[in-house]
């Protein structure tokens, strides 16, 4: 049973299906337990709502210690986007301390296999 303890999180796709995730307190004591170096998260973002909920998400997780979105139009271009990331490359894109996890699907992979969503 789901308890007041946690916080929950759906992202809507595209396609319109929705994911849930739930992340208990127990969970994220574990995650931080595991993770003794800061972290800084940082976003690549075009302004859309899965751009915003993945980057909530990002900012709350344990050992975060600083986070960074950076906006198409504000801090870069379109262009330089493409360049960096690839021509398929698709928002947002997220790292992680100092490892690119990729599109908002790669980086909620990335997290459940590191355990750090149920």
């Amino acid at each position: 049973m789901i308890g007041d303890n946690v916080t929950r999180y759906s992202v809507i796709h595209k396609d319109g299906t929705e994911i849930h995730y739930v992340w208990s307190q127990e969970q994220r004591k574990m995650v931080e337990t595991k993770m003794t170096e800061k972290l800084t998260a940082v976003i690549y973002s075009n302004g859309s709502q899965e751009c915003e909920r993945i980057g909530m998400l990002l900012e709350t997780l344990p050992g975060v210690t600083e986070f960074h979105e950076y906006l198409l139009g504000v801090h870069f271009s379109d262009k330089q986007f493409r360049m960096e990331f690839g021509s398929e490359a698709t928002y947002p894109q997220c790292s992680i301390g100092s490892k690119h996890i990729g599109s908002m699907k790669e980086t909620l992979q990335y997290m459940s296999d590191k355990g750090m969503l149920l």
